[in-house]
C-alpha cells in the first residue's frame, strides 16, 4: 500500500458516524464556536495519530494499542490496555449502533427517544450483524463499499447545498443563540469556560476517532516509518476541512436547529427542503450501518488477539467456518448494548464517554513509543529508522494534551442525570458500568493470568 492509498484508507476509517451525530451536542455547548472546536479536535487527533503511526514502526502484531503496550511494558500493562480497549471499542460500536437504530426509528415515524423501542431495535441490529458476519467477508466488503459512497455523497451534498443557500440568502443570525433558554429559563448555551471547552473538544474528537486502527496494518504498507507519519496527518487535515465546512455552513444556515434539534442526524434538521433532508438522512443511515458492519468485524478481533496471546481463555479465539470469533463477538456485542443502555441512549453522553474511554490508550502508547526509541522495551521489537521528533517530542506533546484534557474534563457532570424536577442525581448505572469495564474486568483478567501461570 503506497502513500496515497494510506491517505484514502485513513479518510475512510475516520469518516463514519461522528460528523452526523456529534455537531448538535458540540453546538449546544459552545454555540457559534462549534466549527473552531472541530479544528482544535483535529489538531489533537493529528498529534495522537502520528504517535500511533510511530508505534507501528516498532510493532506490527495485530491489536494496535494492546500490542504496543504489551511489547513495551509486558503482560500486566498489556492485558489492562487490551481489556480496556475491548471495552472502549465496544462502547464506540454501541454509539454507532445507537445512531443507526435511532435514525431508522425516526425514518419509520417511531419514537426514537423511547428506551424500549431503541433496545428492541438494538438487539435486532446485533442479530442482523451476527448473520452478516456468519455469511462472510464478501458481504462485509460489499456493505463497506456502499456505505462509503453513501457517506461521501451525503457530506458532499450537505456542503454544496449549504454554500448555495448561503450565497443566495442573508444567512442566520448567530446572535440568536444567546436568546435560547432551557426549561428553567437559564441560557441554553452555557458560559464558555475551560471545562465547557474540554467537554466540547472531547465530543468533537469522537468524529476523528478511527485513526488509532489505521497503523495496525503497517506490515502491508510501503515504508510505513516514512509514509504513515505523513499520510495520517494529511488525511486528518482533509477531514478537518470537510468537517469545518459542514459545521460552518450548518451554523450559518440555521444555528437554532443545530442546537435545539432532537433528531439523531442533526445536519438534516438544518435544511428546510424535504428532499435534501431525506438525502442526508439516508446517506447518514448508509454510512452508520456500514460502519456498524465494520465495527462488528474489528471489535471482536481485539479480544481474539488477547486470546491468541494466552491472556484470556482460548475459546475466545475459536472461529466459525466463515472466520468469525463467535464467543468474542457475543461478549463485545453485550458490552456494546449495556453501556448505551446505562446512559439511557443519550447520544451526547455516550459520544463523550466513547471518546474519553479511549484515553487510557492515549496515555500508554505515547510512553511506549518513547520506550521503543530508547530500546527499553520488555519484548523484542523491529529494528527501524528512529526519529527523535516523531518518536519522542510528538509523543510527549500527545501525552501532555491527553493528561490536560483528563484533568479539565467535567467528570461529575458526565456521570450525573438531571431529573424532570430539575434536581441532579448520580447515574448509578453509568458509574457501575464503567467500574466493571475499567476495574473489575481487568482484575478478573489478572487473576486468570496468574492462575494460568
Amino acid at each position: 500500500m503506497k502513500f496515497w492509498s494510506i491517505v484514502l484508507l485513513t479518510i475512510n476509517s475516520i469518516i463514519g458516524t461522528g460528523i452526523f451525530l456529534s455537531p448538535g451536542a458540540v453546538a449546544k455547548l459552545v454555540g457559534d464556536k462549534a466549527a473552531t472546536i472541530y479544528l482544535a479536535a483535529a489538531v489533537f487527533a493529528a498529534v495522537l495519530a502520528v504517535t500511533f503511526a510511530a508505534a507501528s514502526k516498532y510493532v506490527v502484531k495485530s491489536g494496535a494499542a494492546y500490542a504496543y503496550s504489551k511489547a513495551a511494558f509486558g503482560d500486566e500493562v498489556g492485558s489492562y490496555v487490551g481489556i480496556t480497549r475491548v471495552v472502549s471499542a465496544s462502547i464506540a460500536w454501541g454509539v454507532m449502533a445507537t445512531g443507526v437504530v435511532k435514525t431508522t426509528l425516526s425514518i419509520f415515524g417511531q419514537d426514537s427517544s423511547n428506551v424500549k423501542n431503541v433496545t428492541i431495535g438494538f438487539i435486532t441490529l446485533m442479530f442482523v450483524l451476527l448473520i452478516i458476519n456468519l455469511i462472510g467477508t464478501k458481504l462485509l466488503t460489499l456493505i463497506s463499499n456502499i456505505s462509503t459512497i453513501g457517506k461521501i455523497g451525503a457530506l458532499g451534498i450537505t456542503i454544496i447545498a449549504g454554500i448555495f443557500i448561503l450565497v443566495f440568502s442573508d444567512g442566520a443570525n448567530l446572535q440568536g443563540l444567546t436568546l435560547l433558554k432551557d426549561a428553567e429559563g437559564n441560557n441554553l448555551i452555557p458560559e464558555f469556560t475551560t471545562s465547557v471547552f474540554v467537554t466540547a473538544l472531547v465530543g468533537a474528537f469522537y468524529a476523528f476517532t478511527g485513526f488509532e486502527s489505521v497503523a495496525s496494518g503497517s506490515a502491508d504498507m510501503e515504508k510505513p516509518e516514512k509514509n504513515l507519519p505523513r499520510a495520517i496527518p494529511l488525511a486528518i487535515a482533509i477531514i478537518a476541512a470537510i468537517y469545518f465546512g459542514i459545521v460552518f455552513v450548518s451554523m450559518y444556515i440555521d444555528p437554532v436547529a443545530m442546537v435545539t434539534s432532537k433528531d439523531p442526524v442533526v445536519l438534516a434538521s438544518v435544511f428546510k427542503n424535504q428532499l435534501l433532508q431525506k438525502i442526508i438522512v439516508m446517506g447518514a443511515l448508509m454510512s452508520m450501518f456500514g460502519i456498524n458492519v465494520a465495527a462488528s468485524f474489528h471489535t471482536p478481533r481485539v479480544f481474539e488477539a488477547m486470546a491468541k496471546e494466552k491472556q484470556v481463555p482460548d475459546f475466545f479465539a475459536k472461529r466459525t467456518k466463515s472466520g468469525l470469533p463467535l464467543t468474542s463477538f457475543i461478549l463485545t456485542a453485550i458490552i456494546a448494548v449495556v453501556i448505551p443502555l446505562a446512559f439511557n441512549y443519550n447520544m451526547a453522553g455516550i459520544i463523550i464517554i466513547s471518546s474519553i474511554s479511549r484515553f487510557i490508550q492515549f496515555i500508554v502508547v505515547p510512553v511506549a513509543v518513547i520506550v521503543f526509541f530508547y530500546g527499553k522495551s520488555k519484548e523484542e521489537i523491529l529494528n527501524t529508522n528512529k526519529n527523535f521528533i516523531i518518536d519522542v517530542i510528538i509523543p510527549i506533546i500527545a501525552l501532555l494534551l491527553t493528561i490536560l484534557l483528563l484533568v479539565k474534563f467535567n467528570w461529575a457532570q458526565q456521570f450525573s442525570t438531571k431529573l424532570d424536577d430539575g434536581t441532579v442525581t448520580v447515574n448509578l448505572k453509568a458509574v457501575v458500568s464503567m467500574v466493571i469495564g475499567y476495574l473489575i474486568l481487568p482484575i478478573v483478567l489478572r487473576i486468570y493470568m496468574r492462575t494460568k501461570k
